[in-house]
């Protein structure tokens, strides 16, 4: 008796598993994907819908401004390891964005005896490496109303982990600003909002991984460990209306930023 021969379609069929098997079992889907992003303005959030944005790009940050607020939405930027080395002396000028309007702008004189600190989001100590950036980074579009012992205390703390991360692991992209609620206070004149509390996002890729974390800090005096702060990047998206991190694959996004593991944040011991 004849053996039946096998029907073309039965054996593309075949075929088509068995490649199958192979690439799972040889080449990870997450991490193949992951490893061939393109991080390039990662870290740029997607437009915010139903509210003032003035996106402007500055020498070390990019800053979406809100002239309702006269603060920002976000203030974006990436900081590596080369940049943390910079030795710029700091400017402490601070003065209004030449991009904004004057009229849409606030002044160093609504910040005067307000009881608020001029509050950096992307710090001054992240734009050492070059002398505009070191001077930008004092434009007023850049900062916001900030008690001084969060300033100067738990959110220094933070920014110093960002830069001993950047130094360890080559590159952070961060993204960072204020919360503001709808009965929001204002100071000065020009009517600037007083945050109610403040958001940091980072992203990082270590070999083939992307990892992301988020921390929430109530602009009020306090200090509580830094990992009590942390949140997924889900719930400040949530809190904030902003989409971060837009422009990564959907699958990814949708994973890192579900996920908070703290201890990938931590900074090692020599």
């Amino acid at each position: 008796m004849s053996k039946k021969k096998k029907k073309p379609g039965v054996i593309i069929l075949m075929l088509c598993i068995a490649i199958a098997y192979f690439a799972i079992e040889f080449y990870p889907v997450e991490e193949a994907v992951q490893a061939d992003i393109n991080l390039s303005k990662i870290e740029i959030p997607a437009a915010i819908s139903g509210r003032a944005e003035r996106v402007i790009t500055h020498r070390g940050y990019t800053v979406s401004y809100n002239c309702d607020w006269k603060i920002p939405n976000w203030v974006a930027y990436e900081i590596t390891d080369y940049e943390v080395d910079g030795n710029e002396e700091r400017s402490d000028k601070f003065v209004p964005d030449p991009m904004v309007p004057k009229n849409l702008s606030a002044t160093t004189n609504d910040y005067k005896n307000s009881g608020y600190d001029r509050g950096h989001m992307a710090p001054a100590a992240d734009m050492k490496w070059d002398e505009q950036a070191m001077k930008e980074s004092f434009y007023l579009s850049n900062i916001c109303p900030q008690l001084h012992n969060l300033n100067a205390g738990v959110w220094k703390d933070l920014e110093e982990q960002v830069r001993d991360l950047a130094a360890q692991k080559g590159s952070i992209y961060v993204v960072c600003g204020p919360i503001v609620s709808t009965d929001y206070q204002t100071i000065g004149e020009n009517n600037v909002a007083v945050p109610s509390a403040f958001f940091k996002v980072l992203l990082q890729k270590e070999k083939d991984k992307i990892h992301t974390i988020g921390f929430v800090y109530e602009n009020k005096s306090g200090k509580r460990p830094m990992s009590s702060y942390a949140r997924t990047v889900d719930e400040i998206e949530e809190i904030t209306g902003i989409d971060f991190f837009a422009t990564l694959p959907d699958e990814i996004e949708n994973k890192v930023e579900a996920e908070v593991d703290f201890s990938k944040w931590a900074v090692s011991k020599k």
